[in-house]
């Protein structure tokens, strides 16, 4: 099992994450992919870690030489004494991006999208099939972007058969509250 892992610490509302290795059955078969880029802000660092047992990473190893040529030593450097100097980031994660999520959609309150609350990442879907439902959600983000000066994520992305019906497209909320005012300000005029 390759199991992606790298929102573990994006969880809202009281949920708690199950990681594939937290079961007995798929701790001996599984590999767990994390990210510290998700994890401390730092995306564009492009750092992960894999956890799996020995066996297992010794076979992921022989792949990854092939895959990756290096890992970035000053970005690993940084991230290690970051960890050491602010321990409590972790614990304190959840509840920075639950607060961005909730000021995000209490914005998008007497729009015309329709959500359900995220309940981890920081990216919030919506629907907007009450808006312009004779767009698919490539042509909504497009038209988001050249009409109302905001941009969108196709959700369509990550199908690899788009449901005829899907109306839905994703926005970060890892954004200042600043942005995130705009942006609800910009969504309550569409």
């Amino acid at each position: 099992v390759l199991s992606d892992e790298v929102y573990e610490h994006l969880i809202f509302d009281g949920q708690r994450h199950y990681s594939a290795l937290s079961f007995p059955e798929l701790r001996e078969r599984s590999v767990v992919v994390g990210s510290f880029g998700k994890t401390f802000h730092v995306t564009g660092w492009k750092t992960g870690y894999c956890v799996a047992t020995p066996a297992l990473m010794q076979l992921f190893r022989q792949i990854y030489q092939f895959a990756n040529f290096c890992g970035v030593t000053p970005v690993q450097l940084a991230l290690a004494n970051y960890m050491q100097q602010h321990p409590e980031h972790i614990q304190n994660l959840a509840g920075f991006y639950q607060a961005k999520r909730d000021r995000f959609i209490e914005g998008l309150t007497g729009s015309r999208f329709q959500w359900l609350p995220s309940q981890g990442t920081y990216f919030q879907n919506v629907d907007y099939s009450h808006i312009r439902p004779d767009l698919n959600d490539v042509e909504f983000c497009r038209f988001l972007a050249e009409q109302h000066g905001i941009v969108g994520i196709p959700v369509s992305v990550f199908y690899q058969q788009v449901p005829e019906a899907l109306r839905m497209i994703r926005f970060c909320f890892a954004k200042t509250d600043q942005t995130l005012a705009q942006a609800a300000e910009i969504l309550q005029s569409v």
